[in-house]
């Protein structure tokens, strides 16, 4: 019998015996879900005198949003840089195989590479839904949702400057869509600070700015975020152009001084790609991108955002906590993670480059220079907790809320409000992924 006909036929999951992440704290009550988006209980109950068709005993688990991983360069074996015949069904591999994490949604990652790869790889991936299937990538879904907020805000907005996915919705004159899909990590970057990024694939813009990058690229469709240098010539215009798009800029693998940084921020940029690596070093003179955590030239309203690889590798502890308490609201935690995690020691590849596992670390082979990490999304959660001193719902929150804040897709995603889509990772007390939903739906539990 359906829960209520005069609404919907759809039945009703109740999540009992839980704490819920709400509004910056674990709340202890229910979880009610029908058709894949969360329910208002009180209009549950007294407007539609409706009742749940399946309870689900959490036994006293955290109920968080799903994990959004905005870096990711593949795992378990595949290179999503690689350009192969089927990257489509290595991405639904890696998709299906980061649910064990709390991982609901992520954005592809892509390294330096020529623009053969480009032409190949980008087509072959389409942004869509999670489910039993796997993680889902980021986009479609959300458009009505970004459509509406963009009519809202529109009479806000002049359309004389840049404005961000990230700015509390999307606002443009153009009023297109951001629609999340892949993270292109380069190659308009620095030379000097390329990290594990091949330097004879690396670019600088021509006189065309963005038309060379769309040569290099051959399109932008199913891109959320670009990281490129802002202080090569002709970047600042490529930035704003961008933003316009509705496509999410980050600064990264640069060796921009703190003005050339604001600049961009001015122009669109909104996300520092994992901060302390492959950038300047803080300086008190000049703290060079660092020194957006606390600049006073971000735009009223704007938020800076900024990736950490809490793998207890890339960053030392000590570097992480300062990061955290200059600026709490912008960390967002990813992975980074390459085709060597979840294998053994061994040799591997990002992209065009060999690497080699040694222990945790991962490097360009017959170097030191890192390249990525081997780390999971509930780990990096953990180790972030653990050395930061921070509270379980700080942890949780940079791995959901603040990366759908960034792609501005809160809050359809990364929160569990009403009307928000039920996509949610059950974990203990330990933050150890116990089970994991999308749409309400169980794709991964523990032991099964």
């Amino acid at each position: 019998m359906p829960s209520n006909k005069s609404v919907s036929d759809a039945p009703i999951t109740q999540f009992i015996n839980c704490r819920i992440l709400r509004d910056n704290e674990l709340q202890r009550e229910d979880l009610w879900v029908r058709e894949g988006r969360i329910l208002d209980p009180e209009k549950l109950f007294f407007d539609e005198q409706g009742y749940a068709d399946k309870r689900v005993d959490c036994g006293g688990s955290i109920i968080a949003p799903g994990f959004i991983d905005v870096q990711i360069n593949g795992g378990y074996g595949i290179d999503f840089s690689q350009a192969s015949e089927d990257v489509s069904d290595g991405v639904s591999f890696v998709a299906k195989k980061i649910l064990e994490h709390g991982v609901t949604s992520f954005c592809p990652t892509l390294v330096t590479s020529p623009p053969e790869v480009y032409h190949k790889v980008l087509p072959q991936v389409k942004v869509h839904d999670g489910g039993p299937h796997g993680a889902g990538v980021l986009g479609e879904v959300l458009q009505m949702l970004l459509l509406q907020t963009c009519l809202r805000k529109r009479s806000r907005c002049s359309g004389t400057r840049a404005p961000t996915a990230a700015e509390n919705g999307v606002c443009f004159t153009s009023c297109k869509l951001p629609c999340a899909g892949f993270h292109l990590e380069g190659p308009f970057i620095s030379a000097e600070k390329k990290g594990a990024h091949p330097e004879k694939y690396l670019r600088t813009f021509k006189s065309g700015g963005l038309e060379h990058l769309m040569e290099v690229y051959g399109s932008l469709d199913d891109v959320a975020i670009v990281t490129l240098a802002p202080e090569l010539p002709g970047s600042q215009s490529v930035v704003r152009e961008l933003s316009q798009r509705g496509i999410t800029v980050s600064l990264g693998h640069s060796a921009a001084d703190l003005s050339q940084a604001e600049e961009a921020v001015q122009q669109g940029a909104s996300f520092i790609t994992h901060l302390f690596n492959a950038m300047l070093p803080f300086h008190h003179r000049d703290p060079g991108i660092v020194g957006l955590l606390t600049s006073d030239r971000i735009p009223a309203g704007r938020v800076v955002y900024y990736g950490m690889i809490a793998d207890g590798i890339h960053t030392n502890p000590a570097a992480l906590r300062i990061a955290h308490r200059a600026h709490p609201s912008g960390l967002v935690l990813v992975t980074d993670a390459i085709t060597a995690m979840g294998l053994p020691p061994g040799r591997h590849t990002l992209g065009q480059q060999v690497i080699e596992i040694q222990g945790l670390h991962a490097y360009v082979a017959g170097t030191k220079t890192l390249s990525g990490s081997i780390a999971t999304m509930d780990m990096c959660v953990r180790h972030f907790k653990q050395v930061s001193g921070c509270s379980v719902q700080e942890a949780l929150e940079a791995a959901s809320l603040h990366p759908a804040q960034l792609l501005g897709i809160s809050p359809k995603k990364g929160k569990l409000d009403y009307g928000s889509d039920a996509d949610l990772v059950l974990l203990d007390e330990g933050l150890n992924v116990k089970a994991t939903y999308i749409s309400g739906e169980e794709v991964w539990r523990k032991g099964q």
